[in-house]
């Protein structure tokens, strides 16, 4: 009986050991103009960017597309693409540098980015 409880131990101690393992996170590198383009041309093929902006801190982005903005926010070890109107894009909360947007998306409800100012210049 000793031994098959010892054996139990070891075998979810190892469980145990790979399950914290598998849940580290790779840090990610911010996120740069060219990555975020790509990004965006494989969730909205067939958008146009009008412009784009990226978060100070490299963990998002926003661009405009007509009259939708699409946003990028950093979830986990990926990205979340998600579009709103522009026109909330605009009207979003932005206080101490940081926009909050609000997505009305249970797997993704807000995002946040970090910008020096916002609206952007020539963005209206």
């Amino acid at each position: 009986m000793l031994i098959q409880l010892a054996g139990s131990f070891a075998a979810v101690a190892v469980l145990v050991a790979v399950a914290a393992w598998a849940k580290i996170a790779k840090p990610m590198s911010p996120l740069s103009d060219a990555r975020a383009r790509a990004l965006l041309a494989d969730e909205f093929p067939g958008k146009t960017l009008d412009g784009l902006w990226i978060a100070t801190d490299g963990r998002g982005a926003l661009a405009r597309s007509g009259a939708s903005a699409l946003v990028l926010c950093e979830v986990g070890d990926g990205y979340a693409a998600r579009h709103i109107p522009w026109a909330q894009a605009l009207a979003a909360s932005f206080r101490d540098g940081v926009l909050r947007l609000d997505l009305a998306d249970v797997a993704a409800p807000r995002a946040r980015l970090v910008f020096d100012a916002w609206p952007p210049a020539g963005a209206q």
